[in-house]
């Protein structure tokens, strides 16, 4: 009796076999055992995908002419943000040419708008550059290994273990390839509806930013003809009254104030522009990639009950016709 129990008791101490990957089962299920001549033959179709990837569609995937919609978009974005950048800066110029203090504020926050403008510069510049980099990665790199590895998991049927991690991740390295060469392209359309949706708040920055420069230039060069007047009309005593001169007429500082709240306006207006330029060209991109990757989990980790699918074919196999 206690021989009978010895193997049952050791062989329940054994350790658990762990779960193979559910790739596997579905590989079994969609290549079944009994006719396992389909193995070879989808092994080199993937084999044969490999190379076309590689030889075909790798090199069309990383010229430049096959974007040159999406660069036409970027350079067109990247124009708009260079004329918001010489905007702000003639603004800011124009601003501190007033008499006193009264628009020194707002030219120092322009300038430093100017400068993070600078920053979704940079992103333009970054997508246009990686975009046929992600092509070349994506169809001469990951794609094809991709399929050579789920070549060789049709092929190890006798080491299922190895079959399931071949398989797996050879689904996760092309499933993310393509995703990551549709990144770029997806960001872009979407920043142009973007961008189209808030075209004409960018053309009235660039409008506000160009009347405040003109107006503050109106500005100074009134307050320098008021001053040089009564310069000219102090005529010899201007030596002895000129330290009591601290102030431009009253006319020259009501002009400044209405330029300076005009600038006030254009500030206002960049900062809302910088936000959405900075939505479109950076973040959204981010989030492209974020939902591509979370789409390709999702699909990837569906839940197929093979069980089912199994029982399934088994009942219609017994069916009567």
């Amino acid at each position: 009796m206690d021989t009978d129990l010895a193997p049952a008791g050791n062989s329940s101490q054994l350790p658990p076999t762990p779960p193979q990957p559910q790739f596997q089962s579905i590989v079994d299920e969609l290549l079944p055992p009994e006719i396992p001549q389909l193995r070879p033959v989808v092994a080199a179709i993937l084999l044969a995908l490999a190379l076309v990837s590689f030889f075909l569609v790798g090199p069309w995937a990383s010229s430049p002419e096959t974007y040159a919609a999406t660069i036409a978009s970027l350079d067109q974005k990247r124009d708009t943000v260079m004329s918001l950048v010489t905007g702000s800066t003639g603004t800011s110029a124009a601003i501190t040419a007033l008499p006193g203090d009264l628009g020194t504020p707002i030219a120092e926050k322009l300038l430093d708008i100017g400068a993070d403008f600078a920053i979704v510069i940079g992103a333009i510049y970054l997508e246009k550059y990686l975009i046929t980099t992600l092509g070349f990665v994506a169809f001469r790199i990951l794609v094809p290994v991709g399929c050579v590895l789920l070549a060789l998991g049709m092929l190890l049927r006798s080491r299922p273990l190895l079959q399931g991690v071949a398989t797996t991740l050879g689904v996760r390295l092309a499933v993310f390839g393509i995703a990551i060469f549709l990144v770029i392209p997806a960001s872009t359309f979407i920043s142009d509806r973007i961008d189209e949706t808030f075209q004409a708040s960018v053309a009235t920055a660039q409008e506000q930013a160009d009347a405040a420069a003109a107006e503050a230039e109106a500005a100074a060069a009134e307050a320098e003809a008021a001053e040089t007047s009564q310069r000219e009309g102090l005529g010899g005593f201007v030596d002895n009254v000129v330290s009591t001169v601290t102030s431009i007429p009253e006319t020259v500082s009501e002009t400044a104030s209405k330029v300076s709240q005009d600038a006030q306006d254009t500030l206002n207006r960049f900062i809302e522009t910088l936000a959405v330029m900075i939505v479109s060209s950076c973040v959204i991109p981010i989030l492209v990639l974020l939902f591509f990757m979370w789409l390709a989990s999702t699909i990837l980790g569906i839940h197929i009950d093979t069980q089912r699918l199994r029982d399934a074919r088994m009942l219609m196999g017994r069916r009567p016709r």
